[in-house]
């Protein structure tokens, strides 16, 4: 039995001769031996050959024309190109457009317009993928119905994106505030606190918004929806009463500026300072450490104390001196002290601003009670209790320089007579006097 193998022009020929081995059987060896081919065998043999290879491209054709689902190859694999080549040179694109956006934004003076463009930075990139999306799709749908869905799709993604980059630009838009808060003379704690405050509303308000377009972009009629919310909105409204009377509360204490962060308050029930005002609640740090957080009605149906907002701080006293003080002393020890207040840069004086009193005011149980009532100047804690111990110690000076002194509580007691009628005398004494008789 021979076999052929094609060597270029010529054919190699494997021929099986029988030979007899020493056991007696026979035994087959290979002999080859070279067949010049004639040029009717070439022909066929490449026939042979070109018949198979079509075949085999034909069942390439076939699968490339089934695909996916339906859809060719082609189109898929040219989508996918697409998508590939935007996604590979979104950096390159988003770095081209917005290096020309800061070149425009630097030559202003304000730094806002940058903050704009800095917010918008991922925003781009992402909507350069959905371009990259729309046109590979687009490519797709020449061969192929691709459905509503998909279109649909897409233009959910570009809501996305654009409620997207307005969420993020909530924070630069929220120093514009600043800017018209400060021009209104506004206080710096206060700016600090409607800052935040209207970064969280205007977020929130943008969240829903932005949920509302897609809702109504896959086919809900939003309006309705809303309407017939109205039953299950009031039974809301009634489990929910403490939260809106929070929020009310939190905008209450912002149009009225009952306090700002950083203010020291007093309720009922807690003082401290101010660290966060919310929406909902706000938070205090107690003067142990210990913060509270306190639901914004509570803060505004009760009195609220703000130390933060005192223009200056009082020093009200009551000095007690002696009884023996003679009333020439009662003037020297009022004058000194009347002066002094006066005197020092430390103590507010303006009658305009303040009343500041110095008079004797009563006679109590054990002292003559002489009356100071004024304000420092400084508000701050540590700085009044400096002014107010320097005070004390000026004032203990002058009473003791008038030769009066400070009375203290005490009582006497003034015997008549004996309840158990007169003491018997001592035996020691009693046996002296009848010695002595005697």
């Amino acid at each position: 039995m021979g076999q052929i193998r094609d060597k270029g022009n010529v054919w190699l020929v494997l021929q099986e001769r029988p030979r007899v081995a020493a056991t007696g059987k026979n035994d087959y060896s290979h002999v080859a031996s070279i067949v010049q081919p004639d040029a009717t065998s070439r022909r066929v043999f490449l026939g042979d050959v070109m018949d198979i290879l079509e075949g085999f491209w034909q069942q390439v054709a076939l699968v490339w024309k089934a695909g996916v689902f339906g859809v060719s190859l082609g189109p898929i694999l040219a989508a996918v190109l697409v998508f590939f080549l935007f996604s590979v040179t979104r950096g390159f694109f988003t770095r081209v457009i917005l290096k020309a956006m800061r070149r425009l934004a630097d030559r202003t003076s304000t730094r806002i317009d940058n903050m704009f463009v800095d917010a918008l930075e991922k925003p781009v990139q992402f909507a350069f993928l959905v371009l990259g999306l729309y046109v590979a799709v687009q490519v797709v749908s020449g061969s192929v119905d691709t459905g509503d869905w998909v279109h649909s799709l897409i233009r959910v993604l570009i809501i996305f994106t654009i409620f997207w980059a307005l969420f993020l630009m909530v924070e630069p838009f929220s120093y514009l505030i600043d800017r018209v808060l400060a021009q209104l003379g506004t206080p710096l704690t206060a700016q600090e606190t409607l800052h935040a405050f209207a970064v969280k509303i205007l977020k929130v308000l943008i969240v829903i918004l932005g949920i509302a377009a897609v809702l109504q972009e896959w086919g809900f009629n939003v309006a309705a929806v809303l309407g017939g919310l109205g039953l299950a909105g009031m039974a809301f409204a009634l489990g929910a009463k403490d939260m809106i009377a929070n929020l009310f509360g939190g905008t209450m204490i912002f149009m009225n500026k009952l306090f700002d962060r950083g203010d020291w308050i007093q309720t009922s029930h807690l003082e401290g300072v101010v660290e966060e005002i919310g929406l909902i609640a706000s938070r205090v740090r107690q003067f142990d450490k210990a913060l509270v957080t306190v639901p914004n009605s509570l803060l505004t149906n009760e009195p609220i104390i703000n130390y933060s907002k005192m223009t200056n701080r009082r020093i009200y006293w009551k000095v007690g001196v002696e009884y023996r003080t003679t009333q020439d002393q009662l003037r020297t020890i009022v004058h000194q002290i009347r002066d002094h207040i006066h005197d020092t840069d430390a103590f507010e004086t303006d009658p305009e601003r303040v009343s500041t009193l110095v008079f004797v005011d009563e006679f109590a149980d054990s002292s003559i009670n002489i009356m100071i009532y004024c304000f420092t100047k400084t508000t701050n804690w540590a700085e009044w209790l400096d002014v107010k111990q320097d005070f004390a110690f000026k004032i203990k000076t002058i009473v003791e320089g008038a030769g009066s002194g400070f009375a203290f509580p005490s009582q006497s007691v003034y015997v008549e007579k004996w309840p158990m009628g007169e003491a018997e005398p001592f035996p020691l004494q009693a046996d002296a006097e009848g010695t002595a008789s005697g």
